[in-house]
């Protein structure tokens, strides 16, 4: 194994450098995992390959050869919340509140599809500073329609590089593709982009995991709506745009913290107000529409309420 000749690859300079085959990203993120590279050969890489900018190409190997690892365990009936590993420092999580709205949701509802509602989690990621959906969950009331997938448990291979990451402070390729690995082969799956190239990117590269992906404008790389936004899906090899409006659902929140702490963020959830309950139903009616449980926002929110 020559593992220089793909740092040689994206670590040249502009007129040096070139686009990894599929295959080359293969081999080079499975060395990676294995450790047959060394941590300094590591590090030049995924520097280096940032800083060129990763292709969709690349970045579906990286997939590949990430998913080649993982210890699936199915959860039928489910959406894959894809929320970034590098934490939250603005909002609080809302998925704690989730649970017993859906549970309020089926007691009437009993015609529509169950959902279970996935969400991945592992140690803090760089480049921010904030809070994990693991520490959040480690400390709330489990039940039946949310399943966390520990990391460390489930592809242990890239929680193991955790240290090296934190070593580099940087945004890797890692943190494009960690955040929709469908660990749980769910039929569906949704995440954020913030910025527009991104959108059309993780339709892409994450389509072949999953019946129909959603990717949705939300801050801090998570599906958690707290603003007016949009959402993307592809239809008919087109990306459709959807506009939605918080007031329009009567939903009136505008709080933001700074560096939200673990107490104060379990706290909001444990106690939650009337906006923020409206808050967390409104995200849920999203997570309905997305997964074909109903056929509009509109009818999402008229059964949650």
């Amino acid at each position: 194994m020559n593992f220089k000749k793909y740092i040689k690859a994206v670590g040249t300079g502009v007129k040096g450098n070139r686009d990894l085959s599929k295959d080359e990203v293969f081999d080079a993120t499975e060395n990676i995992l294995l450790n047959r590279a060394t941590q300094a050969q590591i590090g030049a890489f995924l520097i280096g390959w940032r800083t060129k900018l990763e292709t969709n190409e690349e970045l579906s190997g990286a997939i590949e050869a990430l998913r080649k690892y993982i210890k699936f365990k199915k959860v039928e009936d489910s959406i894959e919340l894809g929320y970034s590993f590098d934490g939250r420092c603005e909002n609080p999580f809302l998925f704690p509140l989730f649970e017993n709205i859906l549970e309020e949701f089926y007691k009437k509802n009993s015609d529509v599809r169950r959902l279970n509602l996935v969400i991945s989690g592992d140690y803090l990621q760089p480049a921010k500073v904030g809070l994990t959906t693991k520490e959040i969950y480690q400390n709330i009331d489990k039940g039946q329609y949310i399943h966390f997938f520990d990391r460390v448990e489930y592809l242990k291979e890239l929680s193991d590089i955790t240290s090296l990451r934190h070593e580099l402070g940087l945004r890797t390729a890692f943190n494009t593709v960690e955040k929709l690995l469908n660990p749980a082969l769910s039929e569906y799956g949704v995440t954020t982009a913030f910025h527009k190239p991104y959108v059309q990117k993780y339709l892409e590269i994450f389509a072949p995991y999953f019946k129909e992906v959603v990717v949705v404008k939300a801050s801090e790389g998570s599906p958690e709506v707290f603003k007016d936004g949009k959402y993307w899906k592809m239809k008919d090899t087109q990306i459709v745009e959807e506009s939605f409006s918080l007031k329009d659902f009567g939903v009136n929140y505008s709080k933001e913290f700074e560096n939200i702490t673990l107490e104060e963020s379990l706290n909001i959830v444990k106690n939650p107000d009337d906006e923020i309950l409206k808050l967390a139903k409104f995200n849920v009616a999203l997570y309905l529409l997305f997964s074909n449980r109903v056929t509009s926002l509109d009818e999402a929110w008229q059964r949650l309420n």
